[in-house]
């Protein structure tokens, strides 16, 4: 039986040694789904809810031990870890509260004679397969609505964070589950396109790279089943001349260097009206030398490493070609001791001089590096926030709501800040555009990703 490692960015240490599942397993877990899901359907909703909030109390309850799992399989500092088991229960039970709404039967206006109205029923079985960046909250997107609407949920988690995957299934099989409802699989890239093409699965819903989709997409081809795609982004900001300028910057910096910049809507570009320049440049680099970048068990680490080497390298030879094409480095490495070539550990960096034939101001960076480059105006700054192929967000600065509005509809994104960033409101549809994908999850709209309606149409 094929196995596989989690290796700790922390210190290169083997985390997790474990076992991917065989064709056996793949296979039961499928036909539990199958067996569970009648059952599981016709369930009331208030059933269903109890459930689930059952689950996310069960969840929350193992806090630090799910924040300390977390710091040592992606690197994320321990500071921050906890954070997202506060956000995975804050989606979770907002989904679980407006389910009755969002999954209520339409009823048409009285037609002489009939009776009317459009039901959303579950698809069936949805595959869920979640990246290590964040595991939980990405996760949590589709899995709590999917359930709610009485489909069953096989979870395939990163080899990066396998533990999430077990964590949300336990909790929810303590909560009293049915065996079968929600399931998790341990998986190799091929046997996760095999599940995929498996006639028990309805929906795919995936986060991940854009390479990823694309063999998610091919996978499913021919099957006539619904995808769900969150690819990933270079998401700009703007801040005019108007803004707030410490508020901006602040928000701005936050957005583009937490997680270490791992983060599909995390801000990877910035654009800033000529007049304020140099006062954003400047108040930019006060606040990124102050970043504590070491071990991420050190409650005092404020930046963690990349989740692997690789990564890391990747990022610098994007920052390495820029300056090599007229970029300013504004940061100086030697103030990280922990940033050493040849390990995950890599200092945040700002570049200024940048324009859009470089490579850091186009490609998905995924790591701790902000290019800064001045507009002269408003309509080269939504022009250069559009010349993308992503589509994820967009933050503008701005203290002219209505301009900042006006401003918004011209942008080509998913959601749209207005002075803010980096942040799902799982009230509002969490929707990409171009190459950051397809689909929706959150919000009432979520729902309807998950379901599929089914019209009565009754004569009298």
């Amino acid at each position: 039986m094929e196995r596989f490692q989690t290796i700790s960015p922390i210190d290169g240490s083997v985390y997790i040694d474990d076992r991917f599942a065989d064709a056996n397993q793949i296979n039961d877990a499928l036909e539990k789904a199958k067996n569970a899901q009648a059952h599981w359907q016709d369930l009331s909703l208030d059933t269903k809810q109890a459930l689930c909030r059952k689950a996310v109390e069960i969840f929350v309850s193992q806090g630090e031990a799910i924040a300390e799992e977390i710091t040592w399989m992606m690197g994320r500092p321990i500071a921050y870890t906890k954070g997202e088991v506060a956000g995975f229960e804050e989606r979770a039970l907002h989904m679980i509260d407006i389910a009755p709404e969002a999954l209520a039967p339409i009823h048409l206006p009285q037609k002489a004679g009939f009776k009317r109205y459009i039901k959303r029923v579950p698809l069936g079985t949805v595959f869920v397969v979640a990246p290590w960046n964040y595991p939980y909250l990405t996760a949590v997107n589709a899995i709590v609505p999917a359930l709610l609407a009485g489909n069953t949920v096989l979870l395939k988690h990163s080899v990066q964070t396998p533990l999430c995957a077990e964590r949300m299934v336990a909790a929810f099989t303590e909560a009293g589950l049915p065996e079968g409802v929600f399931q998790y699989l341990h998986l190799t890239h091929a046997d996760t396109e095999s599940v995929i093409q498996h006639p028990q699965i309805r929906h795919v819903a995936f986060t991940g790279s854009v390479p990823g989709g694309a063999v998610v997409e091919r996978a499913a081809a021919g099957r006539f089943i619904s995808v769900g795609l969150e690819l990933g982004g270079k998401d700009p900001a703007y801040i005019r001349k108007d803004a707030d300028i410490n508020n901006a910057v602040d928000t701005v910096i936050d957005g583009a260097f937490f997680n270490s910049g791992q983060s599909c809507c995390g801000m990877e570009r910035l654009y800033v009206h000529h007049s304020v320049f140099d006062d954003v440049v400047a108040k930019s680099i006060e606040l990124v030398t102050n970043y504590r970048l070491g071990r991420p068990d050190n409650p005092d680490t404020t930046m963690g490493p990349l989740v692997k080497t690789a990564a890391a390298d990747f990022v610098r030879g994007q920052s390495q070609e820029a300056v090599q094409h007229g970029a300013k480095a504004l940061i100086n490495e030697e103030l990280f001791s922990a940033s050493q070539q040849g390990t995950p550990y890599l200092a945040p960096q700002l570049l200024v001089n940048v324009d859009h034939s470089m490579r850091v101001m186009t490609e998905e960076s995924f790591g701790p590096i902000l290019g800064i480059q001045a507009v002269r105006d408003d309509d080269e700054a939504i022009s250069l926030m559009n010349d993308s192929e992503f589509g994820l967000t967009a933050a503008i600065f701005t203290e002219d709501e209505s301009r900042g509005e006006y401003l918004a509809d011209q942008v080509e994104a998913g959601t749209v800040f207005l002075n803010r960033c980096d942040y799902l409101d799982p009230a509002l549809a969490w929707v990409g555009i171009k190459n950051s994908g397809r689909g929706c999850t959150l919000s009432q709209i979520g729902f309807e990703h998950l379901t599929r309606p089914k019209s009565f149409h009754f004569k009298r």
